[in-house]
């Protein structure tokens, strides 16, 4: 049951939860974690650190996130397998979405 709830919680999900998952492959701090999305998105998108740290915390207390160590004053997070299960559902339902754009800009079978 908690799964489904968290489901519903956050699929669809912000750009924000779907960056700040994904850079969490790897292991990183808040900072590295803004650095890496600006670069994935070459700079487009640019998370606060107020909206950063009020995520982190949310999924960390969801479980989506793990600490995994701290350095210099620094909480190092790294994505938990119920993190990585909604990741990849939400990238099944973009890869969806996107598949049924090009579908329909193209005139296929669903264009009525």
């Amino acid at each position: 049951m908690r799964g489904y709830k968290l489901r519903n919680k956050y699929i669809p999900m912000s750009e924000t939860a779907y960056y700040i998952l994904l850079s969490l492959i790897k292991p990183r701090h808040g900072y590295g974690i803004k650095q890496h999305v600006q670069e994935l998105t070459a700079g487009r998108l640019d998370i606060g650190a107020g909206t950063m740290y009020s995520t982190l915390s949310r999924m960390e207390k969801d479980r989506l996130i793990i600490p995994v160590k701290e350095e210099n004053r620094r909480k190092i997070y790294q994505i938990s397998d119920t993190g990585k299960e909604l990741l990849e559902a939400e990238v099944s339902r973009l890869k969806r979405l996107y598949e049924h754009g090009i579908d329909q800009l193209k005139g296929g079978i669903y264009n009525g």
